[in-house]
């Protein structure tokens, strides 16, 4: 079984939209017995007292419009030190979610934290929509960075 965790700063935008791209990108390969996908945060700004935010409303409406199905009780949580062990690859959006994801985890011995645009062609982050609300270019990037990491994991 293949563990892909999924990894933004606060679990309610990219990293849910990339855990459901990704389980839909396997279900079609029919590859879902193979993998397990999950998402979570560097930050517990989303968790109050123990409960994590829903997905953030227009991150589910983009969802929706692609043709991407999601849990609608998805949750956030948060990154913990022991999600290294238990997965073979942690995936950030962003330069800033590695320094926190190795700032949870402690280091990073073999290698398993990834920006996901390091699977494309165009590297460098994932465009936050928290900021420039821009759901549409964030969906964009995700899904041709789950659609790299799939072939990426298929050729190995």
């Amino acid at each position: 079984m293949i563990k892909i965790m999924f990894v933004c700063h606060g679990n309610i935008c990219r990293s849910p939209m990339a855990e459901f791209v990704m389980k839909k990108l396997v279900k079609d390969a029919k590859l879902e017995n193979e993998f397990y996908i999950a998402s979570s945060a560097t930050s517990t700004e989303e968790i109050w007292q123990g409960a994590g935010n829903p997905i953030y409303p227009p991150a589910r409406r983009e969802m929706t419009k692609q043709g991407i199905p999601f849990d609608i009780n998805k949750r956030a949580v948060q990154l913990k030190a022991s999600d290294y062990e238990n997965y073979d690859y942690i995936i950030a959006m962003d330069s800033m979610n590695v320094r926190n994801i190795i700032r949870i985890i402690g280091s990073d011995k073999i290698g398993k934290v990834h920006k996901l645009m390091d699977y494309t062609n165009k590297k460098g982050d994932v465009a936050d929509p928290w900021y420039s609300g821009n759901f549409e270019v964030a969906f964009t990037d995700i899904y041709n960075g789950c659609v790299g990491l799939l072939k990426h994991i298929q050729s190995r």
